[in-house]
């Protein structure tokens, strides 16, 4: 009798193990399956922004859609199409890869070179972070210098962490000397954090119709995912324009800043050239990156025209800008 008992069921653990790799590997499967299947969902809409990165062309990187400001309206056309003009072109340097020239007061466009081009614009960024930063902190606001600014890359001014500077100084420090550690100071300052003063230099950008631009930092030191084209550049420069503050910085050609001990002093020398190479020139930025090559944003006001001209990468941006703004004058004079 337990013979027959026992004898059952012997036969059928015996079917059980025969059976339990089969069911095994049909486990694996199945979350082999269902693991390719989440990591595929999750990376879905990822790749050509990574592909593009490492390809290095920040031309095809799409802009990413951003909110404007609240409150703030967009602001209408700032450029007006060109007219066809009857004279000889500007000559720039061959390697120049965009430029353009505006009439500042009307903003019509008087002659372009691949205007919507979406190229790295190195230390020209200052301009969008003067303008956004001369909208929020007053002349003499104290700002205490965060560590984190004074640890940025490359061209720096030498401020100390923890040290209290009046904001118009550290202006001139950002547009003359073009100082990296100014642009991230004023950038934390006015809104508490590098990423959130990044995402109002975009939101600003949408807000001005700047479609060719995407900033990732306040300085451009790093060309990452920060370019924009001529069109964009003289556009921003022009309302830019009408902060008499902006003005009056970017058409100083040395400041002498005086500064707490041990410093004593500062002496800021504008590094755009034009100042006092060209009659009437007033402004406004210089930049210059391994990938962006030499770029320059330039203005001039000649009998009450004024004119804006914009060079990136370029081999001899002053010459080029030079020639930008004979040929404006020639044919609006």
């Amino acid at each position: 009798m337990p013979l027959q008992v026992l004898q059952p069921v012997h036969r059928r653990s015996r079917r059980r193990r025969r059976l339990l790799p089969f069911v095994l590997l049909l486990a694996l499967l199945a979350g082999a399956a269902a693991a390719v299947w989440w990591f595929s969902v999750r990376d879905r809409g990822h790749e050509p922004a990574a592909a593009q990165r490492l390809a290095g062309a920040p031309a095809r990187i799409p802009v990413r859609p951003t909110k404007p400001r609240r409150g703030a309206r967009p602001v209408g056309p700032l450029l007006v199409a060109p007219r066809p003009a009857h004279v000889a072109t500007p000559r720039l340097a061959p390697h120049a890869r965009a430029a353009i020239v505006v009439d500042g007061d009307t903003g019509r466009v008087l002659w372009m070179r691949r205007p919507h081009a979406r190229l790295h614009v190195a230390s020209t960024t200052k301009i969008m972070t003067a303008l956004l930063a001369l909208e929020r902190l007053r002349p003499t606001r104290t700002v205490t210098i965060a560590r984190a600014a004074t640890r940025v890359p490359l061209i720096k001014e030498g401020l100390r962490p923890g040290e209290r500077v009046a904001a118009w100084k550290l202006f001139y420090g950002l547009m003359l000397y073009s100082g990296n550690d100014d642009a991230l100071a004023l950038a934390i300052a006015s809104a508490g954090s590098r990423p959130a003063f990044v995402r109002l230099m975009n939101a600003e950008a949408h807000r001005l119709g700047m479609t060719d631009t995407h900033f990732s930092s306040p300085s451009g030191v790093v060309d990452r995912d920060n370019y924009s084209s001529a069109w964009d550049m003289a556009a921003l420069t022009r309302y830019a324009f009408r902060n008499a503050r902006f003005r009056t910085i970017v058409r100083t050609r040395v400041k002498r800043v005086p500064w707490r001990a041990p410093t004593f002093e500062k002496i800021y020398v504008n590094k755009n050239h034009l100042l006092k190479a060209y009659r009437g020139a007033d402004g406004v930025k210089t930049g210059w990156t391994t990938l962006a090559s030499h770029c320059l944003v330039a203005s001039a006001t000649r009998n009450g025209l004024h004119l804006v001209a914009v060079v990136l990468h370029s081999s001899d941006p002053v010459m080029d800008a030079r020639s930008l703004l004979d040929y404006g004058f020639r044919i609006r004079g």
